[in-house]
């Protein structure tokens, strides 16, 4: 069996191919088509060199939905009309009034995805228990549907309380594709059956709109495959972590809006377990951002909504910036420091790195590409940490064109030129940091108890630094640290998450009734794994339930293991270790019953070896500046030829194809049986 993992990424597009016959792991880097992200994956699949008819699975990855929601040129959404209860036109403009700068008089909300006259309203009414209050005005709907076909391309029908009575949102739906035969309508109690109208209808909405894109999108890409002679699946990741086939990711397409950077959440949790580290923090770093996600207890750490197209400031998520989403996305922390960050001096004299990027095109003045403002690569270069060539010889590095932009860098900073590409890095290295800490200290972890997996091309280049930042003890550059993330698609399991609004308190509903919504939930994710050839005995099912204190706003996800007494004390319990208190007395509130159902995939078998220990030879030296040491001769070693055993003492630089690892003074690194490298403080 052959498989293959395709990431795309803002510079660089990476590939993973496994040969089960051969026992053959295979890995490439090219770069990156912006414009045409599927040219990308077919560039790749192109340099592999397998012919696509021996291929049984293609893992697809990308952020085509993060970049539309972020206003990428060519990507525009699609006009949708938004139809909901008479007096609630404007809940998708009113949200919950969250102030994401909270002393700015100048704070504009984000623009609403679906504009006031395409917002239309219709008598009718369900009361949160499901009982109908006012019958469905059907001929306003039938009027709205015959006024806007062809005008719009996507209606969303969002009313109260429909996750407890469907039954108006049914038969609006149903009017509107009698009316307007072909339209596409999405209604919200299929894609969020839970309480909070605003969340449900922006989910909705964030579904609708990203539909008609990503179906494009893999419909073309599927057709150039097919053309190619590919006959296999075609799964595409999702941000919770699993994979999912191509019918399910246009079912749901807001499930799939973080898909690239969840793949190496998931690597870098797999390879925790095979070694048996208890808290990780996983830590990419590419050519245009740099992502941290925590992993404890072997699994990365999920939130249970995102907000799409928001923004961030010093890596924190600004809640109100941006369009709630309702789905598990693996809880990642991205800053605006890559490769290709543009180092630049602000209006007060200092210097500033990010958030802009060269990207791929042009890219780092190194690139030789057009580029000519500094970036950090360019600095890492300067600073001799790179190699004349990166991606496998892809991208020749133009060390002449680097020293150019620092120079020109340094003049206006008052700085020579080393200093200026040390500053840059510094800086860079300061941002990457607070991410760190946003996943481990804001989160309740002590970073020092926790192993740094650094991968990303830039990754391995800039942790042992950072681990020293936050008193992290150890790092771990795994296997194919450039690839990381196309790897993880290999490692990814199916994955479907379903959820049933229970909207009542602990008191009020009975085990009983539990397990009937969860076996309701259990038939449906049965049906859509055997849908896509998972096996009945690859199948696994956890059950929770989201719960929190009465009138609260903020809900926890507690295990349900049968025992709804257990599951309340939990509550208490991570309620306290979370927020510093419990309400015995108070009534818990059980918001839903949430399933996830997993698929368990055949891994790839990754070379291991049993570690003999011995000091490996360079194949060469070269100088490289450290700010405590100044310049200095390093040896340099080809990462393929180290074995398992391989004990390296710092400074040193060990290169890879598709990464460079540095290991500063004061370190010393060793190769595991796993062919990981771990750099540990001397």
């Amino acid at each position: 069996m052959r498989r293959i993992g395709v990431d795309i990424g803002g510079t660089f597009t990476d590939l993973v191919a496994f040969d089960e016959e051969l026992g053959r792991v295979v890995s490439l880097k090219t770069l990156t088509t912006p414009r045409e992200p599927w040219r990308g994956v077919l560039n790749a699949l192109a340099m592999l060199g397998w012919s696509l008819d021996t291929v049984e699975v293609i893992v697809h990855a990308s952020t085509l939905g993060t970049n539309m929601f972020l206003g990428q040129e060519g990507l525009e959404p699609p006009e949708a009309v938004l139809v909901t209860n008479e007096g609630f036109r404007d809940v998708l403009e009113l949200g919950r009034q969250a102030r994401p700068t909270l002393y700015d008089p100048f704070f504009q909300r984000p623009r609403p995805l679906v504009p006031r006259e395409r917002r239309l309203t219709v008598r009718g009414r369900v009361g949160p228990r499901g009982e109908e209050i006012e019958p469905l005005d059907r001929e306003a709907v039938r009027r709205i549907a015959r006024e806007w076909c062809g005008r719009a391309r996507v209606f969303v029908v969002s009313f109260l309380h429909s996750y407890a009575n469907p039954g108006h949102e049914e038969e609006a739906k149903r009017i509107i594709l009698k009316e307007c035969p072909g339209a596409e309508v999405v209604a919200s109690h299929e894609v969020d059956p839970a309480p909070g109208e605003y969340e449900r209808a922006s989910t909705a909405v964030v579904n609708a709109l990203f539909r008609p894109l990503l179906s494009g999108y893999l419909a073309r890409l599927l057709e150039e495959l097919r053309r190619r002679g590919f006959r296999g699946t075609l799964l595409v990741m999702q941000s919770s972590g699993g994979v999912a086939g191509v019918e399910q990711a246009v079912e749901r397409p807001a499930a799939f809006i973080e898909s690239g950077p969840a793949a190496g959440a998931v690597a870098a949790a797999y390879f925790s377990r095979l070694m048996g580290v208890e808290h990780a923090v996983g830590f990419d770093m590419g050519g245009t951002t740099a992502k941290a996600v925590a992993v404890v207890g072997g699994e990365p750490l999920v939130v249970g909504e995102y907000e799409v197209g928001g923004r961030a400031h010093m890596g924190r998520k600004l809640r109100g910036s941006g369009y709630p989403v309702r789905y598990p996305f693996i809880d990642l922390v991205e800053v605006s420091a890559g490769g290709g960050s543009i180092a630049w001096v602000d209006a007060g004299g200092a210097l500033r790195v990010g958030p802009v990027s060269a990207g791929s095109d042009p890219g780092p003045a190194c690139y030789g590409r057009g580029g000519r403002e500094p970036t950090v690569t360019d600095a890492q270069l300067v600073l001799g940490r790179l190699p004349e060539a990166l991606a496998g010889g892809v991208l020749r590095l133009r060390r002449d064109l680097a020293l150019e932009a620092l120079t020109g860098l340094g003049e206006k900073l008052g700085m020579d030129l080393v200093e200026a590409a040390a500053a840059v890095v510094r800086i860079a290295n300061t941002i990457m940091a607070r991410a760190l800490r946003i996943v481990t200290v804001e989160r309740g972890y002590d970073p020092r108890r926790f192993t740094l997996y650094a991968y990303g091309g830039a990754g391995p280049l800039h942790a042992a630094e950072l681990a020293g930042e936050l008193g992290m003890e150890r790092v771990v550059v795994p296997p194919m640290p450039g690839v990381f993330s196309a790897l993880g698609l290999l490692l990814t399991d199916y994955r479907h998450d379903l959820h049933a609004a229970v909207a009542r308190t602990a008191g009020e509903v009975s085990e009983e009734e539990l397990d009937r919504v969860f076996e309701s939930l259990a038939e449906k994710a049965l049906a859509m794994l055997r849908a896509e050839g998972v096996p009945g005995n690859k199948i696994v099912m956890t059950r929770s339930l989201e719960m929190r204190y009465m009138g609260q706003a903020y809900s926890i996800t507690v295990p349900y293991r049968g025992s709804l007494g257990e599951a309340v004390e939990e509550f208490h319990r991570l309620h306290e270790a979370r927020y510093g208190y419990r309400l015995r007395e108070a009534p818990v509130f059980i918001v839903a019953a949430r399933l996830t159902a997993y698929g368990r995939t055949g891994k790839p078998r990754l070379p291991q070896g049993e570690p003999r220990p011995h000091r490996p030879e360079p194949r060469g030296r070269r100088r490289v500046y450290f700010e405590e040491a100044g310049w200095v001769e390093a040896p340099v070693y080809w990462r393929p030829l180290l074995r398992p055993g391989a004990e390296i003492t710092g400074p040193a630089v060990v290169e890879e194809e598709d990464s460079t690892v540095l290991v500063p003074p004061g370190h010393a690194a060793r190769v595991d049986g796993l062919y990981a490298l771990h750099i540990e403080r001397v």
